[in-house]
């Protein structure tokens, strides 16, 4: 049942970027890169929310359980000490996930200092009536609600532990004009009141989780065959709306990409992330394994990155963290090759690092250079045991670079012979004398490995770096 469950959740992705990109892409006051720093953002936090949701799914009857896990990504999320997911249940909101120790319950508050599913069943027993108390009343009016000052609060007198909430807040569920649930958020990490901001990401994660309920619902009823179709459809929706749509333009600098799978869907992906506007971070991966399993697993790392970026320092640092992040929560039959160039169009300079990928090519006065620093796949080792070497280039005016996957040289003919380096550096070199465009470059290596290939066994994609 794992492949059916995790891609019901694409589908969570695939809409939520499309809305959120509407939304914003509508509003007229916003300067445009505010605009789009908001929505990749976003798109980080929908990657992430989908990741750590779908990786805890086995089988249907643990969807209450794992709504657990989504609960605790909505508390890191806004950085709330505590979250309690209700959803409508015969006419009642009862409590199906929590994280943290969820003060806003009527029992006694021995439950406080137990598990979580302990906690849980203490709260599922707890029935609201729409329409009664804190929770209840949100529901009824289906408006958020931030409680800045819970302590002379009178809606959260009737909480035994109310001495230990000093702020609140609690967003509804709404689809189709009905109910379908609340959010409950207490307590900021950082002491103080929840801030607009953290108020806004309650809200905006909401959506999803909406449509995580009403997906499963339609997917209790689908014939397998059915399901698998729409899997398919739903995986590449998902990795349509993740791939860039364009390529940067970064004044001397001309970027080109190409990208195809082996199966229905890809697990190898690329990025263009601006940290700042003279730097650029460009990306290249690759998941192990083919279709919708390795498709979910870029979707993670895609979403890792991205957080990453918000406080970038260097490559190392940047490895590092996603590698933590991959090595927590994925299982050890699970990892991603990474290679990650820091373009500097201010100095015209180039860093290069690796985690298990393949080496960076370069081109420059006719001659081809391998470059390979050191670098584990994330995701395998501990952060005290992984290493990631980088190496600085100055960009020349007739320089190129080119980042590839391993679908490229590892592309097998009839006689079982490997497409290999040697062909890839001879068709990159040929192109690059003949100072063909960067379009024509990828096409030219892409032409030369079909017809040298009986079938593509592996998801092959190339990114060239161009100086002009």
């Amino acid at each position: 049942m794992d492949i059916p469950l995790i891609v019901i959740f694409a589908i969570v992705m695939a809409f939520a970027i499309v809305g959120a990109y509407n939304f914003y892409l509508s509003n007229k006051n916003f300067r445009l890169r505010e605009r789009i720093k908001d929505v990749l953002h976003q798109k980080a936090e929908i990657g992430n929310f989908l990741g750590l949701f779908s990786n805890n799914l086995r089988a249907i009857e643990q969807i209450e359980n794992s709504m657990n896990t989504t609960a605790r990504y909505i508390a890191d999320l806004i950085e709330a000490e505590s979250v309690c997911i209700y959803e409508v249940q015969n006419n009642y909101l009862q409590a199906t996930g929590v994280c943290g120790a969820y003060p806003l319950i009527t029992s006694s508050s021995d439950y406080l200092m137990t598990k979580p599913r302990y906690l849980l069943e203490a709260l599922r027993h707890e029935k609201i009536t729409i329409g009664n108390g804190l929770i209840g009343r949100v529901g009824e009016i289906r408006e958020p609600l931030l409680i800045e000052d819970a302590a002379n609060d009178y809606r959260l007198q009737n909480y035994p532990n109310v001495n230990s909430v000093t702020t609140v807040m609690v967003v509804p569920m709404v689809h189709d004009a009905m109910l379908t649930g609340v959010i409950c958020a207490v307590n900021n990490r950082h002491s103080g009141t929840f801030s607009p901001e953290q108020f806004s990401r309650l809200r905006f994660i909401s959506s999803q989780v909406i449509l995580a309920q009403n997906l499963i619902a339609v997917y209790r009823d689908l014939s397998r065959q059915q399901r698998i179709d729409q899997e398919l459809e739903f995986a590449r929706q998902l990795q349509a709306s993740l791939l860039p749509n364009t390529f940067p333009a970064w004044d001397q600098f001309v970027l080109h990409a190409f990208t195809r799978s082996s199966k229905e869907v890809n697990g190898d992906f690329y990025d263009f992330v601006e940290i700042d506007e003279n730097r650029l971070l460009i990306v290249i991966g690759d998941a192990c394994g083919k279709g919708v399993p390795a498709c979910m697993l870029t979707a993670m790392t895609r979403s890792f990155i991205r957080s990453s970026v918000a406080h970038f320092e260097n490559l190392e640092n940047f490895l590092r963290e996603i590698n933590k992040n991959l090595f927590r929560d994925t299982d050890e039959e699970r990892f991603v090759t990474l290679a990650c160039c820091l373009l500097d169009r201010r100095n015209s300079l180039l860093e290069y690092a690796r985690a298990g990928h393949t080496e960076l090519l370069t081109y420059t006065h006719h001659h081809i250079r391998r470059i390979y620093p050191n670098g584990s796949a994330l995701g395998i080792l501990p952060d005290e045991l992984a290493v990631f070497d980088s190496i600085c280039l100055q960009f020349s005016e007739d320089m190129s670079m080119l980042l590839f996957s391993d679908g490229i040289t590892e592309a097998l003919n009839s006689e079982n012979e490997e497409y290999g380096l040697e062909r890839l550096q001879h068709e990159f070199k040929l192109s690059r004398d003949k100072n063909d465009s960067p379009g024509k470059t990828l096409e030219r290596i892409i032409k030369s490995n079909s017809e040298f290939a009986a079938e593509q066994i592996d998801d092959q994609t190339m990114i060239l770096i161009n100086h002009i």
